[in-house]
């Protein structure tokens, strides 16, 4: 790749007004050959400020994690900025790509550059970042279509049964999704029916902007009780889906309703602080084991309910579970 696509220049230039040369970077011989095997690399001097320029070049999308590491190796040849350039990253990979702090390029699409304060988008993908998360009801239905790719339709009525919620509440939370433009609606008879699209890794991105964490408060609790305070979640389902080690503390889950019937329970004591064999307990907006397995929240509540956590450890974990995801 002697030249980079003119693209990357004329969307500088659209979007900063300003007229950049890329040249190539002839030091890059010195990197890896993996690195040079996936990357071209070319120096661009952007406001003032030099930067290199990491086009990738395989058609396989890597892990915004992988990226920053990769971002990291060359920055020990080069000691500037380095922007990474692809024309396609899946909504999903942007939002952790902003979350590791890669700044990127997407020609046409979206430039992320927070050296220089910088963060420009497409219009329309301004309107969903800004547009309200979904209620927790919606949000569990996006799950369920996540978690059940069999399922090929989907009316208010039988979602309420599956899901435990009231029709009319299963009805607002198609009013909403219909609203995002997520989905597709019809009328069948009476029914009303959406059907989503089967590329679910496709769903998840696109939808991945109005979902939120579905923990409203975190305690420490210490009990007596001889079973399980809740679901598996936070660092303790983390290390079932992952290499990362059980926390001292374990971590359980209870939906906001449920905690309300069981906490004035006498064998059970909320703490200041943590103690020994005591608990963390997260309360949710939704039942946390709705969609668990063997008293593990699934992986999609896990990851929204921890995509916060700044520790890299954890950062990484959560990319190594959502690599599992069997799409």
């Amino acid at each position: 790749m002697a030249q980079m696509d003119n693209s990357f220049e004329r969307y500088l230039k659209e979007t900063l007004d300003i007229y950049v040369q890329p040249k190539k970077w002839n030091e890059a011989e010195m990197l890896p050959f993996f690195l040079r095997n996936l990357y071209a690399f070319f120096e661009v001097p952007i406001l003032g400020t030099y930067c290199l320029a990491m086009v990738a070049k395989d058609e396989t999308e890597q892990t915004p994690v992988t990226i920053r590491k990769h971002i990291l190796q060359v920055q020990k040849k080069w000691n500037h900025e380095v922007i990474y350039v692809r024309q396609k990253v899946t909504a999903y990979n942007r939002k952790r790509l902003i979350e590791q702090k890669v700044p990127f390029v997407i020609p046409g699409n979206q430039m992320y550059l927070p050296f220089l304060g910088i963060d420009l988008r497409e219009h329309f993908k301004k309107i969903r970042t800004t547009g309200l998360p979904w209620s927790p009801s919606t949000q569990v239905v996006v799950l369920y279509a996540l978690l059940h790719d069999g399922e090929p339709r989907f009316t208010p009525k039988n979602l309420a049964k599956r899901l435990g919620y009231t029709s009319m509440t299963m009805t607002r939370a198609l009013d909403e999704l219909e609203g995002a433009g997520l989905g597709q609606f019809s009328m069948e008879g009476r029914e009303r029916v959406l059907r989503f699209d089967r590329n679910r890794k496709k769903l998840w991105g696109d939808a991945l902007e109005r979902l939120r964490s579905p923990v409203k408060k975190r305690l420490w609790v210490k009990h007596s009780l001889n079973k399980p305070l809740g679901t598996k979640v936070g660092l303790s389902a983390l290390a079932y889906y992952s290499a990362l080690a059980e926390p001292a503390n374990p971590v359980f889950a209870l939906e906001g309703k449920k905690w309300r019937g069981i906490k004035a329970d006498k064998d059970l004591r909320v703490l200041d602080i943590p103690e020994p064999y005591a608990c963390e307990l997260e309360i949710w907006s939704y039942p946390p084991d709705l969609f668990a397995k063997s008293g593990v929240v699934d992986r999609f509540s896990l990851y929204l309910s921890m995509q916060a956590n700044d520790d890299e450890r954890v950062e990484s974990a959560l990319e190594e579970m959502m690599e599992q995801v069997a799409w």
